[in-house]
Protein backbone atom coordinates (compact mmCIF):
# COMPACT_ATOMS: atom_id res chain seq x y z
CA UNK A 1 0.00 0.00 0.00
CA UNK A 2 1.21 3.50 -0.79
CA UNK A 3 0.26 6.48 1.32
CA UNK A 4 3.47 8.49 1.13
CA UNK A 5 6.38 7.89 -1.20
CA UNK A 6 8.94 7.24 1.52
CA UNK A 7 11.48 4.54 2.27
CA UNK A 8 11.38 1.49 0.02
CA UNK A 9 8.30 2.71 -1.82
CA UNK A 10 9.84 6.12 -2.40
CA UNK A 11 13.02 4.59 -3.82
CA UNK A 12 11.09 2.26 -6.12
CA UNK A 13 8.87 5.04 -7.42
CA UNK A 14 11.78 7.43 -7.83
CA UNK A 15 13.58 4.85 -9.97
CA UNK A 16 10.49 4.32 -12.12
CA UNK A 17 10.05 8.06 -12.58
CA UNK A 18 13.68 8.56 -13.61
CA UNK A 19 13.54 5.61 -16.00
CA UNK A 20 10.38 7.07 -17.54
CA UNK A 21 12.06 10.46 -18.01
CA UNK A 22 14.89 8.75 -19.88
CA UNK A 23 12.37 6.82 -21.97
CA UNK A 24 10.53 10.01 -22.99
CA UNK A 25 13.89 11.39 -24.14
CA UNK A 26 14.84 8.12 -25.87
CA UNK A 27 17.95 7.80 -23.71
CA UNK A 28 17.52 4.30 -22.28
CA UNK A 29 20.98 3.12 -23.23
CA UNK A 30 23.49 1.30 -21.01
CA UNK A 31 25.58 4.41 -20.36
CA UNK A 32 22.67 6.54 -19.17
CA UNK A 33 21.24 3.73 -17.05
CA UNK A 34 24.57 3.27 -15.29
CA UNK A 35 24.77 7.05 -14.72
CA UNK A 36 21.31 6.77 -13.17
CA UNK A 37 22.61 4.18 -10.69
CA UNK A 38 25.27 6.60 -9.45
CA UNK A 39 22.81 9.50 -9.43
CA UNK A 40 20.52 7.56 -7.10
CA UNK A 41 23.36 6.13 -4.95
CA UNK A 42 26.18 8.70 -5.14
CA UNK A 43 28.11 7.36 -2.12
CA UNK A 44 30.67 7.21 -0.70
CA UNK A 45 28.76 6.17 2.42
CA UNK A 46 25.76 3.81 2.30
CA UNK A 47 22.28 5.12 3.05
CA UNK A 48 20.31 2.04 4.08
CA UNK A 49 22.47 -1.06 3.41
CA UNK A 50 25.86 -2.30 4.49
CA UNK A 51 27.72 -0.67 1.60
CA UNK A 52 27.15 1.46 -1.49
CA UNK A 53 28.11 -1.45 -3.73
CA UNK A 54 25.14 -3.50 -2.55
CA UNK A 55 22.87 -0.46 -2.78
CA UNK A 56 23.96 0.16 -6.37
CA UNK A 57 23.43 -3.47 -7.33
CA UNK A 58 19.92 -3.39 -5.91
CA UNK A 59 19.19 -0.20 -7.86
CA UNK A 60 20.50 -1.83 -11.06
CA UNK A 61 18.05 -4.69 -10.61
CA UNK A 62 15.20 -2.31 -9.82
CA UNK A 63 15.99 -0.45 -13.02
CA UNK A 64 15.72 -3.73 -14.91
CA UNK A 65 12.29 -4.37 -13.38
CA UNK A 66 11.26 -0.79 -14.27
CA UNK A 67 12.25 -1.55 -17.87
CA UNK A 68 10.16 -4.73 -17.90
CA UNK A 69 13.19 -7.04 -17.61
CA UNK A 70 13.97 -9.88 -15.20
CA UNK A 71 16.66 -9.46 -12.55
CA UNK A 72 19.99 -10.91 -13.67
CA UNK A 73 19.66 -13.69 -11.07
CA UNK A 74 16.52 -15.04 -12.79
CA UNK A 75 16.89 -14.40 -16.54
CA UNK A 76 14.60 -17.13 -17.89
CA UNK A 77 11.60 -16.60 -15.63
CA UNK A 78 8.20 -15.83 -17.13
CA UNK A 79 6.77 -14.61 -13.81
CA UNK A 80 5.76 -10.98 -13.36
CA UNK A 81 6.67 -11.16 -9.66
CA UNK A 82 10.45 -11.33 -9.15
CA UNK A 83 12.99 -11.50 -6.31
CA UNK A 84 16.11 -9.32 -6.16
CA UNK A 85 18.65 -11.54 -4.41
CA UNK A 86 20.93 -8.68 -3.38
CA UNK A 87 18.05 -7.12 -1.43
CA UNK A 88 16.88 -10.39 0.09
CA UNK A 89 19.93 -11.51 2.03
CA UNK A 90 19.30 -9.32 5.08
CA UNK A 91 16.31 -11.41 6.15
CA UNK A 92 16.85 -13.91 9.01
CA UNK A 93 17.58 -17.42 7.80
CA UNK A 94 16.47 -19.18 10.98
CA UNK A 95 12.78 -19.97 11.11
CA UNK A 96 13.02 -20.95 14.79
CA UNK A 97 14.97 -18.90 17.31
CA UNK A 98 15.63 -19.13 21.03
CA UNK A 99 14.64 -15.96 22.89
CA UNK A 100 15.82 -14.48 26.21
CA UNK A 101 12.98 -16.39 27.89
CA UNK A 102 15.19 -19.48 27.77
CA UNK A 103 15.97 -20.52 31.36
CA UNK A 104 18.73 -22.93 30.31
CA UNK A 105 16.83 -25.54 32.32
CA UNK A 106 18.14 -28.94 33.28
CA UNK A 107 15.33 -30.80 31.50
CA UNK A 108 16.48 -29.66 28.04
CA UNK A 109 13.12 -30.62 26.54
CA UNK A 110 14.01 -28.79 23.34
CA UNK A 111 17.27 -30.69 22.94
CA UNK A 112 15.60 -34.03 23.58
CA UNK A 113 12.78 -33.33 21.12
CA UNK A 114 15.03 -32.49 18.15
CA UNK A 115 15.62 -35.44 15.83
CA UNK A 116 18.09 -33.60 13.60
CA UNK A 117 20.81 -32.56 16.02
CA UNK A 118 20.06 -28.89 15.40
CA UNK A 119 19.98 -27.82 19.07
CA UNK A 120 22.95 -27.46 21.35
CA UNK A 121 23.67 -25.65 24.62
CA UNK A 122 25.26 -22.22 24.37
CA UNK A 123 26.87 -20.20 27.14
CA UNK A 124 23.68 -18.89 28.69
CA UNK A 125 20.86 -20.46 26.63
CA UNK A 126 20.15 -23.04 23.99
CA UNK A 127 21.12 -22.45 20.38
CA UNK A 128 19.51 -23.64 17.11
CA UNK A 129 21.76 -24.35 14.13
CA UNK A 130 19.79 -23.07 11.08
CA UNK A 131 21.82 -25.33 8.76
CA UNK A 132 20.48 -28.43 10.53
CA UNK A 133 17.00 -27.23 11.53
CA UNK A 134 14.19 -28.82 9.47
CA UNK A 135 11.56 -26.43 10.84
CA UNK A 136 9.44 -29.25 12.31
CA UNK A 137 8.55 -27.07 15.32
CA UNK A 138 8.93 -29.84 17.92
CA UNK A 139 11.34 -27.78 20.05
CA UNK A 140 8.92 -24.86 20.23
CA UNK A 141 6.06 -27.14 21.26
CA UNK A 142 8.11 -28.90 23.95
CA UNK A 143 9.75 -25.85 25.58
CA UNK A 144 8.04 -25.34 28.97
CA UNK A 145 8.84 -21.61 28.91
CA UNK A 146 7.69 -21.00 25.34
CA UNK A 147 11.11 -19.52 24.77
CA UNK A 148 11.40 -20.73 21.17
CA UNK A 149 9.54 -18.66 18.57
CA UNK A 150 8.70 -19.27 14.94
CA UNK A 151 9.96 -16.37 12.86
CA UNK A 152 8.11 -16.89 9.61
CA UNK A 153 9.19 -14.36 7.01
CA UNK A 154 6.53 -11.82 5.99
CA UNK A 155 6.71 -12.78 2.32
CA UNK A 156 6.04 -16.44 3.04
CA UNK A 157 3.33 -15.65 5.56
CA UNK A 158 1.49 -13.46 3.06
CA UNK A 159 1.55 -15.99 0.19
CA UNK A 160 -1.87 -17.68 -0.16
CA UNK A 161 -0.60 -20.68 -2.13
CA UNK A 162 2.64 -21.67 -0.41
CA UNK A 163 4.70 -20.63 -3.43
CA UNK A 164 7.57 -19.16 -1.40
CA UNK A 165 10.52 -21.11 -0.03
CA UNK A 166 14.22 -20.42 0.53
CA UNK A 167 17.41 -21.83 -0.91
CA UNK A 168 20.47 -22.90 1.07
CA UNK A 169 21.67 -19.28 1.21
CA UNK A 170 18.39 -18.00 2.61
CA UNK A 171 17.29 -16.27 -0.59
CA UNK A 172 13.56 -16.20 -1.26
CA UNK A 173 12.51 -18.46 -4.14
CA UNK A 174 9.14 -18.36 -5.89
CA UNK A 175 7.67 -21.60 -7.21
CA UNK A 176 6.14 -20.39 -10.47
CA UNK A 177 3.97 -23.50 -10.69
CA UNK A 178 2.22 -22.37 -7.50
CA UNK A 179 2.49 -18.57 -7.72
CA UNK A 180 -0.82 -16.88 -8.60
CA UNK A 181 0.97 -13.51 -9.04
CA UNK A 182 -1.27 -11.78 -6.52
CA UNK A 183 1.64 -9.60 -5.42
CA UNK A 184 0.92 -9.79 -1.70
CA UNK A 185 4.53 -10.74 -1.03
CA UNK A 186 5.76 -7.54 -2.71
CA UNK A 187 4.25 -5.16 -0.19
CA UNK A 188 4.88 -7.47 2.76
CA UNK A 189 8.65 -7.68 2.22
CA UNK A 190 10.23 -5.17 4.64
CA UNK A 191 13.44 -5.07 2.58
CA UNK A 192 11.76 -4.40 -0.76
CA UNK A 193 13.40 -7.51 -2.17
CA UNK A 194 10.35 -8.60 -4.16
CA UNK A 195 8.99 -6.54 -7.01
CA UNK A 196 7.11 -6.83 -10.25
CA UNK A 197 8.12 -6.07 -13.79
CA UNK A 198 6.62 -2.85 -15.08
CA UNK A 199 5.63 -1.96 -18.62
CA UNK A 200 5.90 1.82 -18.44
CA UNK A 201 8.76 1.95 -20.95
CA UNK A 202 6.70 -0.03 -23.47
CA UNK A 203 3.74 2.31 -22.98
CA UNK A 204 5.94 5.37 -23.49
CA UNK A 205 7.31 3.87 -26.70
CA UNK A 206 3.77 3.27 -27.95
CA UNK A 207 2.76 6.86 -27.20
CA UNK A 208 5.94 8.28 -28.77
CA UNK A 209 5.31 6.16 -31.86
CA UNK A 210 1.97 7.91 -32.34
CA UNK A 211 -0.20 4.89 -31.54
CA UNK A 212 -3.70 5.36 -30.15
CA UNK A 213 -3.09 4.37 -26.53
CA UNK A 214 -6.24 4.15 -24.42
CA UNK A 215 -6.22 3.83 -20.63
CA UNK A 216 -8.76 1.62 -18.89
CA UNK A 217 -9.22 2.51 -15.21
CA UNK A 218 -10.38 -0.14 -12.75
CA UNK A 219 -13.55 0.37 -10.69
CA UNK A 220 -11.28 0.51 -7.61
CA UNK A 221 -9.88 3.82 -8.92
CA UNK A 222 -12.69 5.90 -7.48
CA UNK A 223 -11.66 6.76 -3.95
CA UNK A 224 -7.97 5.89 -4.33
CA UNK A 225 -6.89 9.53 -4.49
CA UNK A 226 -9.50 11.14 -2.27
CA UNK A 227 -13.09 12.18 -2.81
CA UNK A 228 -12.16 15.20 -4.96
CA UNK A 229 -10.40 13.10 -7.61
CA UNK A 230 -13.15 11.65 -9.78
CA UNK A 231 -12.89 9.52 -12.90
CA UNK A 232 -13.08 12.79 -14.86
CA UNK A 233 -10.01 14.02 -12.93
CA UNK A 234 -8.11 10.82 -13.70
CA UNK A 235 -9.06 11.03 -17.38
CA UNK A 236 -7.88 14.65 -17.62
CA UNK A 237 -4.49 13.76 -16.12
CA UNK A 238 -3.98 10.75 -18.39
CA UNK A 239 -4.80 12.83 -21.48
CA UNK A 240 -2.07 15.28 -20.46
CA UNK A 241 0.62 12.59 -20.46
CA UNK A 242 -0.29 11.32 -23.92
CA UNK A 243 -3.11 8.81 -23.64
CA UNK A 244 -5.71 9.17 -26.39
CA UNK A 245 -8.61 8.52 -24.04
CA UNK A 246 -9.69 6.77 -20.86
CA UNK A 247 -12.54 4.30 -20.36
CA UNK A 248 -14.05 3.06 -17.10
CA UNK A 249 -13.48 -0.66 -16.59
CA UNK A 250 -16.73 -0.46 -14.64
CA UNK A 251 -18.30 -0.54 -18.09
CA UNK A 252 -16.58 -3.87 -18.63
CA UNK A 253 -17.96 -4.95 -15.25
CA UNK A 254 -21.45 -4.29 -16.59
CA UNK A 255 -20.59 -6.41 -19.63
CA UNK A 256 -19.16 -9.24 -17.53
CA UNK A 257 -22.14 -9.21 -15.15
CA UNK A 258 -24.61 -9.39 -18.03
CA UNK A 259 -22.96 -12.39 -19.68
CA UNK A 260 -21.92 -14.16 -16.50
CA UNK A 261 -25.51 -13.94 -15.28
CA UNK A 262 -26.61 -15.94 -18.32
CA UNK A 263 -24.13 -18.65 -17.36
CA UNK A 264 -25.30 -18.60 -13.76
CA UNK A 265 -28.92 -18.97 -14.86
CA UNK A 266 -28.08 -21.97 -17.04
CA UNK A 267 -25.94 -23.58 -14.34
CA UNK A 268 -28.73 -23.09 -11.83
CA UNK A 269 -31.14 -24.97 -14.09
CA UNK A 270 -28.62 -27.79 -14.45
CA UNK A 271 -27.84 -27.93 -10.73
CA UNK A 272 -24.21 -27.07 -11.45
CA UNK A 273 -22.13 -24.82 -9.20
CA UNK A 274 -20.03 -21.99 -10.65
CA UNK A 275 -17.24 -19.59 -9.79
CA UNK A 276 -16.71 -16.04 -11.03
CA UNK A 277 -14.02 -15.13 -13.57
CA UNK A 278 -12.98 -11.58 -12.71
CA UNK A 279 -10.03 -11.86 -10.32
CA UNK A 280 -6.91 -13.04 -12.20
CA UNK A 281 -5.20 -14.28 -9.02
CA UNK A 282 -8.29 -16.38 -8.24
CA UNK A 283 -8.26 -17.73 -11.80
CA UNK A 284 -4.57 -18.58 -11.45
CA UNK A 285 -5.37 -20.40 -8.21
CA UNK A 286 -8.04 -22.40 -10.03
CA UNK A 287 -5.83 -23.16 -13.01
CA UNK A 288 -2.79 -24.23 -10.99
CA UNK A 289 -4.27 -25.85 -7.89
CA UNK A 290 -7.79 -26.84 -8.93
CA UNK A 291 -7.62 -27.61 -12.68
CA UNK A 292 -10.80 -29.73 -12.67
CA UNK A 293 -12.82 -26.88 -11.15
CA UNK A 294 -11.24 -24.48 -13.64
CA UNK A 295 -12.54 -26.57 -16.53
CA UNK A 296 -15.93 -27.56 -15.11
CA UNK A 297 -17.09 -24.80 -12.80
CA UNK A 298 -15.48 -21.51 -13.78
CA UNK A 299 -17.44 -18.97 -15.75
CA UNK A 300 -16.22 -18.69 -19.34
CA UNK A 301 -17.04 -14.97 -19.43
CA UNK A 302 -14.01 -12.71 -19.71
CA UNK A 303 -12.94 -10.28 -17.00
CA UNK A 304 -14.07 -6.63 -17.11
CA UNK A 305 -10.57 -5.60 -18.20
CA UNK A 306 -10.66 -7.96 -21.16
CA UNK A 307 -14.25 -6.97 -22.02
CA UNK A 308 -13.33 -3.29 -22.31
CA UNK A 309 -10.15 -4.10 -24.23
CA UNK A 310 -12.11 -6.17 -26.77
CA UNK A 311 -14.72 -3.42 -27.10
CA UNK A 312 -11.98 -0.84 -27.75
CA UNK A 313 -10.10 -3.04 -30.21
CA UNK A 314 -13.36 -3.66 -32.11
CA UNK A 315 -14.24 0.04 -32.30
CA UNK A 316 -10.69 1.48 -32.51
CA UNK A 317 -8.72 -0.95 -34.73
CA UNK A 318 -5.02 -0.91 -33.96
CA UNK A 319 -5.35 0.79 -30.59
CA UNK A 320 -3.21 -0.11 -27.57
CA UNK A 321 -5.09 -0.76 -24.31
CA UNK A 322 -3.60 -0.13 -20.86
CA UNK A 323 -5.26 -1.22 -17.62
CA UNK A 324 -4.73 0.97 -14.53
CA UNK A 325 -5.56 -0.50 -11.12
CA UNK A 326 -4.38 -1.84 -7.76
CA UNK A 327 -3.67 -5.35 -9.06
CA UNK A 328 -0.35 -7.09 -9.78
CA UNK A 329 -2.04 -10.22 -11.20
CA UNK A 330 -3.59 -8.13 -13.97
CA UNK A 331 -0.09 -7.84 -15.45
CA UNK A 332 0.05 -11.62 -15.72
CA UNK A 333 -3.44 -11.67 -17.24
CA UNK A 334 -2.28 -9.39 -20.07
CA UNK A 335 0.45 -11.94 -20.88
CA UNK A 336 -1.98 -14.89 -21.05
CA UNK A 337 -2.03 -15.80 -24.73
CA UNK A 338 -5.02 -18.15 -24.28
CA UNK A 339 -7.28 -15.08 -23.92
CA UNK A 340 -7.07 -13.06 -27.17
CA UNK A 341 -7.47 -9.29 -27.43
CA UNK A 342 -6.96 -8.72 -23.73
CA UNK A 343 -5.32 -5.52 -22.46
CA UNK A 344 -1.89 -4.97 -23.94
CA UNK A 345 -0.42 -3.70 -20.67
CA UNK A 346 -1.39 -3.32 -17.02
CA UNK A 347 0.05 -0.82 -14.55
CA UNK A 348 -0.56 -0.11 -10.88
CA UNK A 349 -1.53 3.17 -9.28
CA UNK A 350 2.02 3.70 -8.06
CA UNK A 351 3.33 3.12 -11.56
CA UNK A 352 0.84 5.43 -13.25
CA UNK A 353 1.75 8.16 -10.74
CA UNK A 354 5.44 7.67 -11.53
CA UNK A 355 4.57 8.01 -15.23
CA UNK A 356 2.62 11.19 -14.48
CA UNK A 357 5.48 12.69 -12.48
CA UNK A 358 7.86 11.97 -15.35
CA UNK A 359 5.73 14.43 -17.34
CA UNK A 360 5.18 16.78 -14.36
CA UNK A 361 1.45 16.01 -14.25
CA UNK A 362 -0.63 15.70 -11.07
CA UNK A 363 -4.26 14.86 -10.36
CA UNK A 364 -6.48 17.92 -9.91
CA UNK A 365 -10.23 18.15 -9.26
CA UNK A 366 -12.35 18.45 -12.41
CA UNK A 367 -15.90 19.79 -12.25
CA UNK A 368 -17.31 17.53 -14.95
CA UNK A 369 -19.76 14.63 -15.03
CA UNK A 370 -18.13 11.50 -16.45
CA UNK A 371 -19.84 8.13 -16.13
CA UNK A 372 -19.78 5.10 -18.41
CA UNK A 373 -20.69 2.35 -15.94
CA UNK A 374 -23.70 1.64 -13.82
CA UNK A 375 -23.28 1.91 -10.06
CA UNK A 376 -23.35 -1.91 -10.04
CA UNK A 377 -20.33 -2.03 -12.34
CA UNK A 378 -18.56 0.58 -10.25
CA UNK A 379 -19.03 -1.57 -7.15
CA UNK A 380 -17.32 -4.61 -8.71
CA UNK A 381 -14.23 -3.51 -6.81
CA UNK A 382 -15.56 -4.49 -3.37
CA UNK A 383 -16.24 -7.95 -2.01
CA UNK A 384 -19.76 -8.99 -2.98
CA UNK A 385 -19.92 -6.48 -5.81
CA UNK A 386 -19.60 -9.04 -8.61
CA UNK A 387 -22.30 -11.30 -7.20
CA UNK A 388 -24.60 -8.33 -6.56
CA UNK A 389 -24.26 -7.16 -10.17
CA UNK A 390 -24.89 -10.65 -11.56
CA UNK A 391 -28.04 -11.01 -9.43
CA UNK A 392 -29.13 -7.55 -10.56
CA UNK A 393 -28.87 -8.65 -14.22
CA UNK A 394 -31.01 -11.69 -13.47
CA UNK A 395 -33.61 -9.44 -11.87
CA UNK A 396 -33.52 -7.02 -14.80
CA UNK A 397 -34.35 -9.96 -17.09
CA UNK A 398 -37.28 -10.81 -14.86
CA UNK A 399 -35.80 -13.98 -13.34
CA UNK A 400 -36.67 -15.25 -9.88
CA UNK A 401 -33.54 -15.00 -7.74
CA UNK A 402 -35.08 -16.23 -4.50
CA UNK A 403 -33.16 -19.05 -2.89
CA UNK A 404 -29.83 -18.42 -4.64
CA UNK A 405 -27.00 -19.17 -2.22
CA UNK A 406 -23.82 -17.12 -2.68
CA UNK A 407 -20.42 -17.56 -1.10
CA UNK A 408 -18.37 -14.36 -1.16
CA UNK A 409 -14.65 -15.06 -0.65
CA UNK A 410 -12.21 -12.22 -0.09
CA UNK A 411 -8.65 -13.27 0.69
CA UNK A 412 -6.51 -16.21 -0.33
CA UNK A 413 -7.43 -18.39 2.65
CA UNK A 414 -11.16 -17.94 2.09
CA UNK A 415 -10.83 -18.70 -1.62
CA UNK A 416 -8.81 -21.85 -1.00
CA UNK A 417 -11.28 -23.09 1.63
CA UNK A 418 -14.24 -22.56 -0.71
CA UNK A 419 -12.52 -24.37 -3.57
CA UNK A 420 -11.62 -27.31 -1.34
CA UNK A 421 -15.27 -27.57 -0.31
CA UNK A 422 -16.33 -27.47 -3.96
CA UNK A 423 -13.75 -30.09 -4.89
CA UNK A 424 -14.91 -32.42 -2.13
CA UNK A 425 -18.59 -31.99 -3.02
CA UNK A 426 -19.39 -30.33 0.33
CA UNK A 427 -20.09 -26.80 -0.89
CA UNK A 428 -23.63 -25.77 0.08
CA UNK A 429 -23.74 -22.55 -1.93
CA UNK A 430 -24.60 -22.33 -5.64
CA UNK A 431 -21.99 -19.79 -6.69
CA UNK A 432 -18.56 -18.67 -5.49
CA UNK A 433 -17.39 -15.09 -5.89
CA UNK A 434 -13.62 -15.34 -5.55
CA UNK A 435 -11.28 -12.41 -4.87
CA UNK A 436 -7.80 -13.15 -3.54
CA UNK A 437 -7.36 -9.69 -2.01
CA UNK A 438 -9.01 -8.99 1.38
CA UNK A 439 -12.00 -6.71 0.87
CA UNK A 440 -11.87 -7.23 -2.90
CA UNK A 441 -9.98 -5.17 -5.45
CA UNK A 442 -10.03 -2.07 -3.23
CA UNK A 443 -7.73 -4.06 -0.92
CA UNK A 444 -5.33 -4.87 -3.74
CA UNK A 445 -1.58 -4.92 -3.04
CA UNK A 446 -0.99 -1.64 -4.90
CA UNK A 447 -3.82 0.36 -3.38
CA UNK A 448 -2.93 4.00 -2.83
CA UNK A 449 -4.39 4.55 0.64
CA UNK A 450 -5.80 2.50 3.51
CA UNK A 451 -9.03 0.61 2.87
CA UNK A 452 -10.84 2.88 5.35
CA UNK A 453 -9.73 6.02 3.52
CA UNK A 454 -10.57 4.52 0.14
CA UNK A 455 -14.00 3.33 1.26
CA UNK A 456 -14.90 6.72 2.71
CA UNK A 457 -13.87 8.56 -0.46
CA UNK A 458 -15.52 5.96 -2.73
CA UNK A 459 -18.88 6.35 -1.04
CA UNK A 460 -18.72 10.10 -1.51
CA UNK A 461 -17.92 9.69 -5.22
CA UNK A 462 -20.30 6.81 -5.93
CA UNK A 463 -23.19 8.63 -4.29
CA UNK A 464 -23.11 10.98 -7.28
CA UNK A 465 -23.56 8.22 -9.88
CA UNK A 466 -26.86 8.06 -11.72
CA UNK A 467 -29.21 5.11 -11.32
CA UNK A 468 -28.88 3.56 -14.78
CA UNK A 469 -29.59 -0.15 -15.09
CA UNK A 470 -26.91 -2.56 -16.31
CA UNK A 471 -28.70 -4.03 -19.32
CA UNK A 472 -30.07 -0.65 -20.35
CA UNK A 473 -26.55 0.83 -20.18
CA UNK A 474 -25.17 -1.86 -22.49
CA UNK A 475 -27.67 -1.01 -25.24
CA UNK A 476 -25.44 1.96 -26.06
CA UNK A 477 -22.52 -0.33 -26.93
CA UNK A 478 -21.96 -2.69 -29.90
CA UNK A 479 -21.92 -5.95 -27.94
CA UNK A 480 -22.37 -7.93 -31.17
CA UNK A 481 -18.95 -6.81 -32.48
CA UNK A 482 -16.77 -8.68 -30.01
CA UNK A 483 -16.78 -11.89 -27.99
CA UNK A 484 -17.37 -12.16 -24.25
CA UNK A 485 -16.10 -15.76 -24.17
CA UNK A 486 -12.58 -16.26 -22.84
CA UNK A 487 -11.39 -18.14 -25.94
CA UNK A 488 -12.62 -15.32 -28.20
CA UNK A 489 -15.23 -17.20 -30.22
CA UNK A 490 -18.39 -15.33 -31.18
CA UNK A 491 -21.69 -16.60 -29.85
CA UNK A 492 -24.20 -17.67 -32.49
Amino acid sequence: MITNDTGIVGLKHSIMEKVCRLAWEDKLDAENLEKLVYEIIPGPKPTYRCCVYKEREIVRQRIRLACGLNPVNNPDSKNVVQVIDAACDDCPISAYSVTDNCRFCLGKACLNSCRFGAIRPGDTRMHIDPAKCKECGMCARECPYQAIVHLERPCKRSCPTGAISYDEYGFCKIDEDKCVQCGHCIHNCPFGAIGSKTFLVDIIREIRAGREVIAMCAPATEGQFGEKISMASVRAALLKIGFSDMVEVGLGADMTAAYESLEWSQARKEGRKMTTSCCPAFINMLRKSFPDIYEKNMSTTVSPMCAVSRYLKATHPGCVTVFVGPCIAKKAETLDESVPDNADYAVTYGEIRALMRSKDVEFVPVDEAYQQASSWGKRFATSGGVAAAVIECMKERGEDTEGIKLLKCAGGAECKKALLLLKSGRLEEDFIEGMVCPGGCVGGPSKHQTEFEITKAREALLSGADGRKILENLKAYPMDRFSMHRDGHMEE
